[in-house]
């Protein structure tokens, strides 16, 4: 019988902490949220990890079920190995603007930043945005088309969920994968280098 665990409510990471903690209890948990987004996460994470991952959805809440597929995951149930460090580049990203002073200049830096980075190498493996850096990954974002480029060049863009709920722009999210503090803090913890902008 599968382990319940009932997130309804909760904000990230909460959903996808105590999803990890019963799947090292149990082979087969199911996962009750009432939002869209911990269910990407905790769906997300558990695919990742290697598990079997089925949502239903009924009267607006979304059962997830995980199941441990034949193969044992490697490590933690939530815990991924970590690339090596040579190919692991990770960008962070806390402001819309760079640097202090001039938010105009700051503004102009970003565009050339955000561009140059779809010519140079190393590419990074993964681009992080949090508080107002949230606001370049959105509909009419200066960087956007630079930003679509690098997604499609297969970087990976994670913008936080609590960001983009503080400044309501949830609704207006172009490019990247909606993510939690724990993916987050997983992918800086496991990054070989981390470049903040």
């Amino acid at each position: 019988m599968a382990k319940i665990v009932d997130a309804r409510g909760l904000t990230c990471p909460q959903p996808v902490i105590l999803t990890g903690k019963a799947l090292k209890e149990t082979d087969t948990v199911t996962v009750i949220v009432d939002d869209e987004t911990p269910r990407d996460n905790v769906s997300r994470i558990a695919t990742r990890k290697g598990y079997n991952v089925k949502v239903d959805e009924k009267d607006g809440e979304f059962y997830i079920h995980i199941q441990k597929a034949g193969v044992e995951p490697v490590g933690e149930a939530i815990a991924s190995p970590a690339p090596s460090p040579e190919s692991n580049l990770v960008v962070l990203i806390s402001s819309d603007t760079i640097g202090r002073g001039s938010e105009e200049l700051g503004g102009i830096l970003m565009r050339a930043f955000m561009h140059t980075f779809t010519e140079v190498e190393p590419m990074p493996q993964s681009m992080i945005f949090i508080n107002s850096g949230v606001k370049l990954v959105i509909e009419d974002s200066i960087v956007l088309e630079d930003l679509q480029a690098l997604a499609g060049g297969g970087i990976q863009i994670l913008v936080c969920g609590t960001c983009l709920d503080y400044f309501k722009l949830k609704d207006k999210v172009a490019v990247g994968e909606i993510s939690n503090a724990y993916t987050i803090l997983e992918t800086l913890l496991q990054a070989g280098k981390v470049v903040r902008l």
